[in-house]
């Protein structure tokens, strides 16, 4: 996500364990982080530089990349800004599975994540935040399907543990929508609003869902990743040393959350950096990326 930095109150429940720098690389746009459970291993990515990224290396890409799942061990689903890519972690090399608005010039690839079918959910908007010129996509059985339009910044794609529902926000209307799912995991019916943010000015980027069902929610200029209940009540908040926070993604055994975050129009020590943080919650596997 890339968007206006506001100025922010802190609530006054905040979690009490403080966050560490997993790792220093100050990414211009950090996002997309994913705990592949096979290897035991965090990927994440540099959108505007172009690059995968995991500890003590990275891989460069000749356009914008951010979101994956992962298909087996030495394999990711790679969202880069004109199509959906298989991607060899041993040898580098891409293999085209599928076009993503490769036709319109002024998108990329945002936020994007499995989903427990074995599909992957992948979110579009405009390289100079143009209002209403992205959309969110499903790609399953080899096939990618528009779920909707004129979304402009495309975030929070994430699923609850029951595989019941689906998530995700348009950043700009500072709303987290709740998606019912029928049994091949398609959408059930209209999205409802499940969380409402305008209320405190607060901008939702990436977000991710533990066991239990609460959502972890990225809040960009917050300094902060905010939880919240099945029902949507806030619960608590996880102090981050930068204010431009993108995203969460749970990993290890389950209850350290890593945190993105982007340097892109700030001056912060912290700006850029990737964070990891125990809390008193267990996350969901990321869930397998079927072809």
């Amino acid at each position: 996500m890339r968007a206006r930095r506001q100025s922010f109150q802190p609530m006054i429940k905040w979690y009490d364990m403080a966050a560490q720098v997993y790792d220093p690389r100050k990414c211009t746009l950090g996002e997309g982080p994913l705990w592949h459970p096979l290897r035991k291993e965090l990927f994440w990515f540099d959108i505007l530089n172009k690059q995968l990224m995991c500890k003590e290396r990275h891989w460069q890409f000749e356009e914008y990349v951010s979101a994956a799942g992962w298909i087996d061990q030495d394999h990711l689903l790679i969202a880069s800004e004109s199509a959906l890519s298989k991607f060899d972690l041993r040898s580098g090399q891409s293999e085209h599975i599928v076009a993503l608005e490769a036709d319109n010039p002024k998108t990329r690839s945002n936020d994007g994540r499995a989903d427990p079918f074995g599909g992957f959910w992948i979110g579009t908007m405009g390289k100079a935040l143009e209002p209403s010129l992205g959309s969110i996509c499903r790609f399953y059985r080899g096939e990618l399907k528009k779920l909707y339009g004129e979304i402009t910044i495309s975030n929070a794609i994430c699923f609850s543990p029951d595989k019941k529902q689906a998530y995700f926000t348009d950043t700009p209307t500072q709303k987290i929508m709740s998606q019912a799912l029928d049994h091949e995991g398609w959408p059930l019916g209209e999205p409802v609003v499940l969380i409402d943010l305008s209320g405190d000015n607060l901008n939702p980027d990436g977000a991710v869902v533990d066991e239990a069902g609460c959502l972890w929610i990225a809040q960009w200029g917050a300094n902060r990743v905010a939880k919240y209940s099945p029902a949507g009540g806030f619960l608590l908040a996880v102090d981050l040393p930068a204010s431009q926070i993108t995203c969460p993604a749970f990993g290890l055994e389950g209850d350290t959350l890593f945190v993105t975050s982007a340097a892109d129009g700030i001056s912060e020590p912290h700006g850029g950096q990737t964070f990891s943080i125990q809390v008193d919650a267990i996350g969901q596997k990321e869930h397998q990326v079927i072809l």
